[in-house]
Protein backbone atom coordinates (compact mmCIF):
# COMPACT_ATOMS: atom_id res chain seq x y z
CA UNK A 1 0.00 0.00 0.00
CA UNK A 2 2.44 2.61 -1.21
CA UNK A 3 5.18 0.45 0.29
CA UNK A 4 7.54 -2.26 -0.89
CA UNK A 5 8.71 -4.70 1.74
CA UNK A 6 7.61 -2.34 4.49
CA UNK A 7 9.43 0.63 2.93
CA UNK A 8 7.79 3.29 0.81
CA UNK A 9 8.53 2.93 -2.90
CA UNK A 10 11.54 5.21 -3.55
CA UNK A 11 9.99 6.75 -6.68
CA UNK A 12 6.84 7.69 -4.77
CA UNK A 13 8.80 8.99 -1.78
CA UNK A 14 10.85 11.30 -4.01
CA UNK A 15 7.65 13.03 -5.17
CA UNK A 16 6.21 13.78 -1.74
CA UNK A 17 8.00 17.09 -1.02
CA UNK A 18 6.68 18.63 -4.26
CA UNK A 19 3.21 17.16 -3.75
CA UNK A 20 3.02 18.52 -0.22
CA UNK A 21 4.03 21.96 -1.46
CA UNK A 22 1.37 21.92 -4.19
CA UNK A 23 -1.29 20.86 -1.67
CA UNK A 24 -0.58 24.09 0.23
CA UNK A 25 -2.25 26.01 -2.62
CA UNK A 26 -5.60 24.74 -1.33
CA UNK A 27 -4.81 26.34 2.05
CA UNK A 28 -6.42 23.52 4.03
CA UNK A 29 -5.24 24.89 7.37
CA UNK A 30 -7.20 28.12 6.89
CA UNK A 31 -10.53 26.44 7.60
CA UNK A 32 -9.75 23.67 10.05
CA UNK A 33 -13.43 23.34 10.97
CA UNK A 34 -14.24 22.30 7.39
CA UNK A 35 -11.42 19.76 7.09
CA UNK A 36 -12.15 18.30 10.54
CA UNK A 37 -15.82 17.74 9.72
CA UNK A 38 -15.38 16.18 6.29
CA UNK A 39 -16.93 12.68 6.37
CA UNK A 40 -14.51 9.78 6.44
CA UNK A 41 -16.68 6.99 5.05
CA UNK A 42 -15.00 4.89 2.30
CA UNK A 43 -15.57 5.64 -1.36
CA UNK A 44 -14.57 3.71 -4.47
CA UNK A 45 -12.81 5.77 -7.16
CA UNK A 46 -13.23 5.44 -10.91
CA UNK A 47 -10.89 7.18 -13.35
CA UNK A 48 -12.79 8.05 -16.50
CA UNK A 49 -10.73 8.36 -19.67
CA UNK A 50 -12.94 10.54 -21.86
CA UNK A 51 -10.61 11.06 -24.84
CA UNK A 52 -7.95 8.85 -26.48
CA UNK A 53 -4.56 9.42 -24.83
CA UNK A 54 -1.21 8.11 -23.69
CA UNK A 55 -1.59 7.85 -19.92
CA UNK A 56 1.27 9.39 -17.95
CA UNK A 57 1.84 10.56 -14.38
CA UNK A 58 0.16 7.78 -12.41
CA UNK A 59 2.86 7.91 -9.70
CA UNK A 60 2.10 11.62 -9.21
CA UNK A 61 -1.58 10.74 -8.92
CA UNK A 62 -0.86 8.03 -6.35
CA UNK A 63 1.58 10.20 -4.39
CA UNK A 64 -1.05 12.91 -3.94
CA UNK A 65 -3.27 10.68 -1.81
CA UNK A 66 -0.30 9.17 0.04
CA UNK A 67 0.77 12.70 0.99
CA UNK A 68 -2.67 13.15 2.57
CA UNK A 69 -2.13 10.14 4.82
CA UNK A 70 -3.79 7.43 2.74
CA UNK A 71 -2.32 3.95 2.55
CA UNK A 72 -4.18 3.13 -0.67
CA UNK A 73 -1.62 2.18 -3.30
CA UNK A 74 -3.70 2.17 -6.51
CA UNK A 75 -0.94 -0.03 -7.91
CA UNK A 76 -3.26 -1.27 -10.66
CA UNK A 77 -2.91 2.15 -12.29
CA UNK A 78 0.74 1.43 -13.05
CA UNK A 79 -0.16 -1.21 -15.63
CA UNK A 80 -1.69 1.58 -17.74
CA UNK A 81 1.29 3.95 -17.48
CA UNK A 82 2.66 4.84 -20.92
CA UNK A 83 -0.11 2.92 -22.69
CA UNK A 84 -2.35 4.28 -25.44
CA UNK A 85 -5.91 4.16 -24.13
CA UNK A 86 -9.28 4.69 -25.70
CA UNK A 87 -12.39 5.99 -23.94
CA UNK A 88 -12.87 3.76 -20.89
CA UNK A 89 -13.27 3.63 -17.11
CA UNK A 90 -10.53 2.35 -14.82
CA UNK A 91 -11.72 1.19 -11.40
CA UNK A 92 -9.06 1.97 -8.80
CA UNK A 93 -8.04 -1.00 -6.72
CA UNK A 94 -8.73 0.30 -3.20
CA UNK A 95 -11.23 2.59 -1.50
CA UNK A 96 -10.29 5.89 0.11
CA UNK A 97 -11.84 7.82 2.99
CA UNK A 98 -14.08 10.48 1.44
CA UNK A 99 -12.19 13.33 3.16
CA UNK A 100 -8.92 12.20 1.57
CA UNK A 101 -10.47 11.55 -1.84
CA UNK A 102 -12.20 14.92 -2.12
CA UNK A 103 -9.18 16.82 -0.82
CA UNK A 104 -6.68 15.26 -3.23
CA UNK A 105 -8.95 14.87 -6.25
CA UNK A 106 -8.15 18.09 -8.10
CA UNK A 107 -4.37 18.05 -7.65
CA UNK A 108 -4.14 14.36 -8.56
CA UNK A 109 -6.21 14.90 -11.70
CA UNK A 110 -4.38 18.08 -12.69
CA UNK A 111 -1.02 16.30 -12.59
CA UNK A 112 -2.30 13.22 -14.40
CA UNK A 113 -4.03 15.29 -17.08
CA UNK A 114 -1.03 17.55 -17.62
CA UNK A 115 1.41 14.67 -17.99
CA UNK A 116 -0.97 12.67 -20.19
CA UNK A 117 -1.56 15.67 -22.45
CA UNK A 118 2.18 16.09 -23.06
CA UNK A 119 2.75 12.35 -23.54
CA UNK A 120 -0.13 12.16 -26.02
CA UNK A 121 1.06 15.22 -27.97
CA UNK A 122 4.66 13.97 -28.01
CA UNK A 123 3.52 10.61 -29.35
CA UNK A 124 1.86 12.28 -32.35
CA UNK A 125 5.20 13.91 -33.27
CA UNK A 126 7.17 10.72 -32.66
CA UNK A 127 4.87 8.70 -34.92
CA UNK A 128 5.37 11.20 -37.74
CA UNK A 129 9.18 11.08 -37.49
CA UNK A 130 9.85 7.44 -36.64
CA UNK A 131 10.11 6.11 -40.21
CA UNK A 132 13.02 8.50 -40.84
CA UNK A 133 14.74 7.46 -37.58
CA UNK A 134 14.70 11.06 -36.36
CA UNK A 135 14.36 11.61 -32.60
CA UNK A 136 11.97 14.16 -31.07
CA UNK A 137 13.56 16.18 -28.24
CA UNK A 138 12.03 18.51 -25.70
CA UNK A 139 13.65 21.77 -24.54
CA UNK A 140 13.94 23.76 -21.30
CA UNK A 141 10.74 25.64 -22.26
CA UNK A 142 8.89 23.99 -19.41
CA UNK A 143 6.52 25.21 -16.72
CA UNK A 144 8.51 26.41 -13.66
CA UNK A 145 8.17 23.79 -10.94
CA UNK A 146 6.92 21.12 -13.35
CA UNK A 147 10.01 20.37 -15.43
CA UNK A 148 10.51 16.90 -14.01
CA UNK A 149 6.87 15.94 -14.65
CA UNK A 150 6.86 17.40 -18.15
CA UNK A 151 10.13 15.80 -19.22
CA UNK A 152 8.97 12.47 -17.79
CA UNK A 153 5.81 12.77 -19.86
CA UNK A 154 7.86 13.44 -23.01
CA UNK A 155 9.73 10.18 -22.49
CA UNK A 156 6.51 8.22 -21.99
CA UNK A 157 5.31 9.69 -25.28
CA UNK A 158 8.37 8.24 -27.01
CA UNK A 159 10.41 11.46 -27.08
CA UNK A 160 13.83 12.23 -25.64
CA UNK A 161 15.01 14.77 -23.08
CA UNK A 162 17.39 17.48 -24.30
CA UNK A 163 18.70 18.88 -21.01
CA UNK A 164 17.18 18.97 -17.54
CA UNK A 165 19.29 21.99 -16.62
CA UNK A 166 21.88 24.34 -18.04
CA UNK A 167 24.87 22.33 -16.81
CA UNK A 168 23.86 18.86 -18.08
CA UNK A 169 25.62 19.79 -21.33
CA UNK A 170 27.17 23.12 -22.22
CA UNK A 171 25.22 24.89 -24.93
CA UNK A 172 26.61 27.87 -26.80
CA UNK A 173 23.64 30.06 -27.71
CA UNK A 174 23.46 33.35 -29.61
CA UNK A 175 23.50 35.35 -26.37
CA UNK A 176 26.74 33.65 -25.32
CA UNK A 177 28.34 34.54 -28.63
CA UNK A 178 27.22 38.15 -28.56
CA UNK A 179 28.30 38.63 -24.92
CA UNK A 180 31.50 36.58 -24.75
CA UNK A 181 33.12 37.70 -27.98
CA UNK A 182 31.97 35.25 -30.63
CA UNK A 183 31.87 31.52 -31.18
CA UNK A 184 35.58 30.83 -30.57
CA UNK A 185 35.63 32.82 -27.32
CA UNK A 186 32.45 31.05 -26.14
CA UNK A 187 33.94 27.67 -27.04
CA UNK A 188 37.06 28.46 -25.04
CA UNK A 189 34.95 29.65 -22.10
CA UNK A 190 33.12 26.34 -21.83
CA UNK A 191 36.26 24.29 -22.38
CA UNK A 192 37.70 26.24 -19.47
CA UNK A 193 35.01 24.94 -17.13
CA UNK A 194 37.06 21.74 -16.73
CA UNK A 195 34.00 19.49 -16.84
CA UNK A 196 35.49 16.35 -18.35
CA UNK A 197 32.20 14.68 -19.28
CA UNK A 198 30.17 17.67 -20.47
CA UNK A 199 29.55 17.86 -24.19
CA UNK A 200 29.40 21.25 -25.90
CA UNK A 201 26.41 21.91 -28.15
CA UNK A 202 26.63 24.86 -30.53
CA UNK A 203 23.58 26.73 -31.73
CA UNK A 204 24.24 27.53 -35.40
CA UNK A 205 22.62 30.31 -37.42
CA UNK A 206 24.43 30.18 -40.78
CA UNK A 207 26.50 27.89 -42.96
CA UNK A 208 29.62 30.00 -42.35
CA UNK A 209 29.13 29.62 -38.59
CA UNK A 210 28.68 25.89 -39.08
CA UNK A 211 32.04 25.70 -40.85
CA UNK A 212 33.66 27.56 -37.94
CA UNK A 213 32.10 25.17 -35.41
CA UNK A 214 33.33 22.14 -37.36
CA UNK A 215 36.84 23.63 -37.48
CA UNK A 216 36.76 24.03 -33.68
CA UNK A 217 35.94 20.34 -33.30
CA UNK A 218 32.27 20.60 -32.42
CA UNK A 219 30.46 17.28 -32.79
CA UNK A 220 26.93 18.34 -31.88
CA UNK A 221 25.24 21.28 -33.55
CA UNK A 222 21.77 22.74 -33.36
CA UNK A 223 20.72 24.21 -36.70
CA UNK A 224 18.47 27.01 -35.50
CA UNK A 225 15.80 28.40 -37.84
CA UNK A 226 17.39 26.83 -40.93
CA UNK A 227 15.01 26.33 -43.85
CA UNK A 228 14.95 22.86 -45.48
CA UNK A 229 17.27 23.88 -48.33
CA UNK A 230 19.85 25.30 -45.90
CA UNK A 231 19.65 22.07 -43.88
CA UNK A 232 20.46 20.05 -47.00
CA UNK A 233 23.49 22.25 -47.61
CA UNK A 234 24.55 21.81 -43.97
CA UNK A 235 24.30 18.04 -44.29
CA UNK A 236 26.88 18.15 -47.07
CA UNK A 237 29.34 19.53 -44.47
CA UNK A 238 28.53 16.93 -41.81
CA UNK A 239 31.54 14.96 -40.55
CA UNK A 240 31.60 11.41 -39.23
CA UNK A 241 30.58 11.32 -35.56
CA UNK A 242 28.60 14.56 -35.71
CA UNK A 243 24.94 14.88 -34.76
CA UNK A 244 22.60 17.44 -36.26
CA UNK A 245 19.68 18.76 -34.29
CA UNK A 246 17.16 21.06 -35.97
CA UNK A 247 15.22 23.62 -33.96
CA UNK A 248 13.25 26.82 -34.31
CA UNK A 249 9.53 27.24 -34.90
CA UNK A 250 8.82 23.56 -35.55
CA UNK A 251 5.35 22.18 -34.94
CA UNK A 252 3.22 19.21 -35.96
CA UNK A 253 2.06 20.98 -39.11
CA UNK A 254 5.52 21.97 -40.39
CA UNK A 255 7.87 19.28 -39.13
CA UNK A 256 7.39 16.96 -42.13
CA UNK A 257 9.42 19.49 -44.17
CA UNK A 258 12.38 18.87 -41.85
CA UNK A 259 12.40 15.06 -41.87
CA UNK A 260 15.53 15.06 -44.00
CA UNK A 261 18.10 12.30 -44.21
CA UNK A 262 21.12 13.33 -42.18
CA UNK A 263 19.09 15.07 -39.48
CA UNK A 264 19.34 13.21 -36.17
CA UNK A 265 16.80 15.05 -34.03
CA UNK A 266 14.17 17.79 -33.95
CA UNK A 267 13.94 19.78 -30.70
CA UNK A 268 10.53 21.30 -30.08
CA UNK A 269 9.42 23.39 -27.14
CA UNK A 270 5.84 23.11 -28.37
CA UNK A 271 5.54 19.48 -27.24
CA UNK A 272 5.55 20.71 -23.64
CA UNK A 273 3.99 24.18 -23.83
CA UNK A 274 1.35 23.66 -26.54
CA UNK A 275 -0.03 20.19 -25.80
CA UNK A 276 -3.83 20.08 -26.26
CA UNK A 277 -5.67 18.95 -23.13
CA UNK A 278 -6.81 15.36 -22.82
CA UNK A 279 -10.05 14.71 -20.93
CA UNK A 280 -10.01 12.85 -17.60
CA UNK A 281 -12.32 12.85 -14.60
CA UNK A 282 -12.52 11.09 -11.24
CA UNK A 283 -15.81 9.79 -9.86
CA UNK A 284 -16.64 8.55 -6.34
CA UNK A 285 -19.11 5.90 -5.22
CA UNK A 286 -19.93 5.57 -1.53
CA UNK A 287 -19.51 2.07 -0.08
Amino acid sequence: MGYLGGTMDMSIKSLLPEIENWLKEDDLTRNFHYTRLLPKHPVKLSLKVKSPLVLAGTDYFRATFLALGSHADFSNLNEFEGKTLGVQTIELSEPLPFNVAVTGERLALNLLQHASSIATWTDKHVQLAKNQGIKILDTRKTTPGLRSLEKYAVRLGGGYNHRFGQTDSWMIKDNHKSSLGGLKASWDFFLGQGAFYNNIIVEIHSLSELKEAIALGCTHVMLDNFDPEAIREAIKLKKSGMTYEVSGGLNLGTMSNYLIEGVDALSMGSITYSAPRVDLSLKFKAL
